[in-house]
């Protein structure tokens, strides 16, 4: 039986869907393994990493490992990864941000406070900035609640969103491009009014209302249906890249993907 971590990791590996060569950088055990699920499967086109700085021919499983070193195709410093993979936009992230809000405006840096003297200082915003002008991103929350979706705007903007209030006249915004969001309850794009964040599946089990609820700002009603099981080819692909079962960690009591609850 598929759990809903397995469930949101094949969501996340659609997220990665493309056919163009693209580096796929997933933040997180069910990231990773979605962006290598879309590799071995419908998007063979992406790129992948050993996590470190080589190309690899074959995504590379998570965990400790005693087996040989995959087959590097490349290598990919870090000095190199800005030129070959960011600034140019062919990269794909997939990032777990602290705090979210309607447009898409994410938060890394701090909650509460003022600039200088934060109620909680967390990790800065790091490359968010950079990567947010540059190439696609998408997100992935394994606690859908008011706390992540934000009422109003994120405390600090690490990385900006579609916010029309935050536009510059004559500014270029054509490499923003935030594709998607899966959460533990459902997936979302950025399809609403203004690019706003909508709601596109409901994972099995989770209801519009559970949703919502969960939710700091109002949603537009949901476009399409059901998130897809994973079937057999996908859990058997899910099982070999994670040998440890290091997944079912990822998401707070890891319930079957056929019923989950908010």
């Amino acid at each position: 039986m598929a759990t809903l971590a397995e469930l949101c990791i094949v969501a996340c590996a659609d997220a990665f869907r493309t056919d163009q060569e693209r580096i796929a950088t997933g933040i997180g055990p069910v990231p990773r393994l979605g962006a290598s699920l879309a590799k071995l499967t419908h998007s063979p086109g992406l790129m992948m990493t050993d996590g470190e700085a080589y190309l690899v021919e074959q995504p590379v499983p998570i965990g400790p490992r005693a087996y040989d070193l995959p087959r590097r195709a490349g290598y990919l410093p870090f000095s190199r990864f800005f030129d070959a993979a960011v600034w140019t936009g062919r990269r794909h992230a997939m990032v777990t941000p602290t705090q979210i809000d309607r447009f898409g405006q994410t938060n890394l840096s701090a909650l509460g406070g003022t600039h200088r003297q934060p109620k909680t200082q967390m990790l800065g915003a790091r490359g968010f900035p950079g990567n947010g002008i540059y190439h696609p991103n998408s997100m992935f929350i394994p606690v859908h609640s008011p706390r992540v979706f934000v009422a109003g705007e994120v405390d600090r903007v690490s990385s900006p969103g579609y916010n029309p209030a935050r536009r510059i006249a004559g500014a270029n915004y054509s490499g923003i491009a935030l594709h998607r969001i899966v959460t533990n309850l459902c997936v979302m794009d950025f399809g609403g009014p203004d690019h706003a964040i909508r709601v596109i599946s409901l994972h099995p089990g989770v209801t519009l209302i559970d949703v919502e609820r969960a939710t700091g700002f109002d949603l537009i009603d949901a476009v399409a249906g059901e998130t897809p099981l994973p079937d057999a080819e996908q859990l058997a692909i899910i099982a070999r890249l994670d040998p440890h079962d290091l997944r079912a960690g990822a998401i707070a009591g890891n319930p079957p993907a056929s019923g989950a609850t908010a």
